[in-house]
């Protein structure tokens, strides 16, 4: 979830159960991860973010699907 404070608005939503990250192709849930890190880069260059203020993994622990989300925003420079 990538949410504005200030305005209190969320700007994106992604999870790796929704159908537009598993289906087009079928994909792992670790895999799926991936794409909505991707998607999470991709809505913040749309909307002209060059950075994340705050990260928060909500109490979850590094397994593979929250390590290849972070990959993916990683990539992009969101995460040290």
């Amino acid at each position: 979830m990538l949410v504005d404070d200030q305005n209190k608005k969320c700007l994106f939503y992604g999870s790796t159960l929704q159908k537009l990250f598993r289906e087009n192709p079928p994909c792992t849930t670790i895999e799926a991860a991936q794409r909505v890190g991707e998607a999470l880069v991709k809505a913040c260059v749309d909307l002209n973010i060059n950075e994340i203020s705050s990260y928060d993994r909500n109490g979850f622990g590094r397994g593979e699907r929250l390590n290849a989300f972070e990959i993916a925003i990683s990539n992009f420079g969101f995460l040290p």
